[in-house]
């Protein structure tokens, strides 16, 4: 096997960006006098660092919709300050006039994207607090909801950090990783999920070697996933998602670990389109694959993965998108699922903030949801 390294300075510059990156919640955060959201635009990566400041409906949807920000908890925290920043916006002091204009800009983002299930569960806990406290005044409503926004991103740090300890349990210096999509820092707040054990393991010295799947459509394994471990000074090797099988077979993958954006109450799960392909080569060859990701991704209500709505994405992101020239014929039909479904029996386990739930699947979920009915 090929080894890719880096000299001991450069190695040294990319642990302090790996500070940088994991200490600071940098990518979505709410401006210090709370009129805007700020993002590091994500469509612009890896080739250009740039924050957008969000304060009006039309443009966090838009954020949303077009993946400048995305990654299932990155989503819901930036729903929850886009919530605020647009309540602090509406004029009155009724009530009942208040919550019919937040249902409406709630509703509105809610629609921006159907899969990812922290968008909406996000929203729906904004909500929640303005219900719970209309006999308040709404300027006092308005500060309840500020602070819940933050209890969001606060709680996201906290998970991640739990995700990744339980995740990086079940690896052992030296493991040859394959990863899909894109779930580290950038999708959430700190170490992400997916990559999360990967970074947490890095900082106590341990080593890996991951192999990441550029991720098609949107190519966001090869100009993010690459992006943040290269930073990080984790040995990453950018490979195509029809190599997967190779890399395997060649016996340089130890565990496969992706991320999600709707969990069923089967173990069903949701992730960027490819991601059950992998799974399926991961049996063939005998290899643990797992899904990490915090119990806000798992949908109770949602039976299982044939009831998660699969967005569909524009042609163009296939055709044209990444390329300098399109890549087909203008003519040329293409079908752009953004999401695909992994069967909960591919699954070897599903790593949340409280532990690793295995098979049977259905029932240990519910049973995590009965030992923790906040979620």
């Amino acid at each position: 096997m090929l080894v890719y390294g880096s000299m001991l300075t450069v190695k040294r510059k990319v642990v302090k960006r790996l500070t940088e990156l994991t200490k600071k919640a940098e990518n979505v955060k709410l401006s210090d006098d709370g009129t805007k959201v700020i993002i590091l635009d994500q469509e612009k990566l890896p080739n250009v660092e740039e924050y957008l400041e969000l304060d009006n409906a039309e443009d966090i949807y838009e954020a949303i919709f077009r993946l400048k920000v995305r990654g299932a908890p990155a989503i819901g925290i930036c729903a929850g300050y886009g919530i605020y920043v647009l309540a602090r916006q509406i004029d009155t002091e009724d009530f009942d006039t208040f919550y019919r204009e937040f249902k409406e800009k709630k509703d509105y983002l809610d629609s921006s994207r159907p899969t990812a299930v922290n968008l909406s569960w996000a929203l729906n806990r904004m909500e929640r607090v303005v219900l719970n406290n209309r006999e308040k005044t709404v300027a006092e409503i308005k500060d309840l909801l500020l602070a819940e926004s933050r209890k969001i991103q606060a709680e996201d740090v906290e998970m991640c950090r739990a995700i990744s300890e339980h995740g990086l349990s079940l690896l052992k210096d030296g493991d040859g990783i394959l990863t899909h999509c894109n779930a580290g820092p950038l999708a959430t707040s700190k170490y992400g999920t997916a990559l999360g054990p990967l970074l947490l393991g890095k900082e106590r010295g341990m080593e890996f070697h991951v192999f990441a799947d550029e991720t098609r459509p949107l190519l966001q394994g090869a100009r993010l996933t690459a992006y943040e471990l290269q930073k990080a000074g984790v040995d990453v090797t950018l490979i195509c998602d029809n190599m997967t099988g190779l890399v395997m077979k060649n016996g340089w993958v130890n565990a496969c670990l992706v991320g999600c954006d709707r969990i069923a109450a089967n173990g069903d799960a949701a992730n960027k389109i490819g991601t059950s392909v992998v799974a399926v080569l991961a049996q063939y060859y005998h290899i643990p694959f797992y899904v990490l990701g915090p119990t806000s991704t798992i949908d109770i209500h949602c039976p299982t993965g044939d009831d998660i709505t699969i967005e569909l994405r524009d042609p163009e992101e296939i055709k044209s998108k990444y390329y300098r020239e399109p890549s087909t014929l203008p003519e040329v039909k293409c079908y752009n699922p953004a999401f695909d479904v992994t069967p909960h029996e591919l699954i070897t386990g599903i790593v949340t903030e409280h532990g690793v739930i295995r098979a049977p699947f259905k029932e240990n979920i519910a049973k995590l949801f009965e030992e923790h009915p906040e979620k």
